[in-house]
């Protein structure tokens, strides 16, 4: 769902300039680490950080991670520096840059780790490819995930959820952690999105499952028939 815009916004988000980027990601292309206090840590990043509820809570409890949080919205964006800043992190970095284009600002294996939570499940067929775990994006992850890298998920779409783990069965990725409800299973769930909490206090179940890069990176998709137009702009 699409905040309306606030004007305010553009100038207050300047506030968090130090660690929020807006353009010119594609410069740090293979380089992000250097913008951390520890460059020797490993890179997490979370595709579609929302308000920022999950990436400043991992931040605090992973103090020896470096985060990355993509976000297209910059009306959402603010509010994820905001929750950041008050959380008193220094080992996360915010882009505003549209998920589709991953790899014109990550350079092959520089990812350990991608966390996707709550993605839009394009529900109709005929939109299959925009989903985030659809095989064509799951291709872009494997180049860019260091050998053993991981992507772990959430969502409380079971259409969605099936179709994911169908996807990583299909490409070959190794999955554990698999459940159809996260928050009554013994599966540690460190820190919940906004989405999540609401959702999850009114019984809804959430669906969860990690998948690890396959050894053997192969392209299921061209580039040219698998590339999405870009998410509009806020």
């Amino acid at each position: 769902m699409r905040l309306r815009r606030k004007p305010w916004i553009d100038e207050a988000i300047k506030d968090y300039s130090d660690f929020l980027h807006l353009e010119s990601c594609e410069s740090y292309k293979g380089k992000w680490r250097t913008l951390f206090k520890d460059p020797d840590a490993p890179l997490w990043v979370e595709l579609g950080t929302g308000k920022g509820n999950f990436i400043s809570q991992m931040a605090q409890i992973h103090k020896d991670v470096n985060f990355i949080g993509i976000e297209i919205q910059v009306g959402v964006l603010y509010y994820a520096g905001k929750k950041c800043a008050a959380a008193e992190v220094d080992n996360v970095q915010l882009l505003r840059f549209d998920v589709a284009r991953l790899e014109d600002i990550f350079a092959p294996g520089e990812v350990d780790r991608f966390f996707i939570n709550f993605c839009d499940p394009w529900p109709k067929k005929r939109h299959a490819k925009r989903r985030l775990t659809y095989r064509g994006f799951l291709d872009r992850y494997a180049r860019l995930l260091r050998e053993g890298g991981q992507i772990y998920f959430k969502s409380d779409n079971a259409g969605l959820f099936d179709f994911t783990l169908e996807e990583f069965r299909e490409c070959g990725w190794p999955l554990s952690e698999v459940t159809y409800d996260l928050h009554n299973s013994s599966i540690l769930n460190e820190a919940m999105t906004e989405y999540e909490a609401k959702f999850s206090a009114k019984g809804q179940p959430i669906f969860h499952c990690v998948a690890t890069r396959p050894k053997e990176v192969i392209t299921h998709v061209k580039t040219q028939t698998d590339r999405q137009d870009p998410a509009p702009e806020d």
